[in-house]
């Protein structure tokens, strides 16, 4: 039986080193490995060229290891098994992708959540300002909507990355693809203070922006308690997740004409398709006010 385990450690070792080192892609593929793995071993499949009904037989042992496995996630496991054979392919341990024409029927992608502007503006002013940790909350907060900032961008600001000069901040994404956002006025007065007065009374070596009271960087986690103690303290009434106000900020964009290529630069997306999600937000948006303003003459 062939050894898979050893061809999987240096496969993961290729991605790794093509892909910038990154770790979460690396830890990604070898989740879908591992199952892929797994598999091979329970049916005692012998070799790597698997029949068809053995790739079958696959399908549907991802669906049996979790009932609520979505299509989507198949198709991300079956997209690492399909590279994982190019790679044998390559290295000639195989002569075939068994997996290359296998499809998976795409779910309707689900429209993200966003908040109203007057929502938006219920949440920024629930802050009492005169509290140094409830402030650098509302400048974190105000930050990531006024800037499209997905919260790992958010955690892993620097202090050198601000130009108050020109309001403009310097945001490395996804990738390690750098963009440049601009910031507005409140934005600029609120981390001023908070640099300044706040910032310095729990850290003093950090590079950081946001830490917390130990003076540590805020981690993603961190940023998405303090969002879920925001909504709780001030009995908000909406859900809050840290993407709602990237979401948000760019649905207000397009709501108010700024061209989805703009916005497109902004959020740092490499591909228009996935900025134009939010125009079906803003579409909705328009139905809904639509619908509200003649619901009178329909009665």
């Amino acid at each position: 039986m062939v050894d898979i385990q050893q061809y999987i450690d240096k496969f993961l070792e290729y991605i790794y080193l093509s892909n910038s080192n990154s770790i979460n892609t690396k830890l990604s593929y070898q989740h879908d490995l591992m199952l892929f793995s797994r598999y091979l071993q329970e049916e005692n499949v012998s070799s790597l060229d698997l029949s068809r009904n053995e790739v079958l037989g696959y399908l549907d042992y991802l669906h049996k290891q979790n009932s609520q496995l979505t299509n989507r996630s198949i198709s991300r496991n079956l997209s690492s098994v399909r590279s994982f054979y190019r790679y044998l392919n390559d290295i000639s341990l195989s002569d075939c992708n068994p997996f290359v024409s296998i499809k998976i029927k795409k779910e309707k992608q689900r429209l993200p959540d966003y908040l109203f502007e007057d929502e938006i503006d219920l949440l920024l002013d629930s802050f009492d300002l005169d509290d140094d940790l409830a402030y650098r909350d509302r400048t974190l907060f105000e930050m990531m909507y006024g800037c499209g900032l997905r919260v790992s961008e958010a955690s892993n600001l620097k202090i050198n990355d601000i130009d108050f000069s020109n309001k403009l901040l310097r945001i490395m994404g996804k990738g390690s693809k750098e963009r440049i956002v601009p910031f507005y006025s409140t934005i600029e007065k609120l981390l001023r203070h908070y640099l300044s007065d706040i910032r310095v009374l729990f850290a003093k070596d950090n590079e950081y922006v946001f830490v917390n009271k130990n003076g540590q960087k805020l981690t993603t986690r961190g940023i998405q308690y303090l969002l879920n103690k925001t909504v709780e303290k001030y009995n908000l009434p909406f859900k809050l997740h840290p993407h709602t106000l990237r979401h948000s900020f760019a649905t207000h964009l397009l709501d108010s004409g700024v061209d989805i290529r703009i916005v497109q630069q902004l959020l740092g997306h490499s591909s228009l398709s996935t900025t134009q999600i939010y125009t079906h937000l803003t579409v909705e948006h328009l139905r809904s006010s639509y619908d509200k303003a003649f619901e009178d003459k329909e009665k």
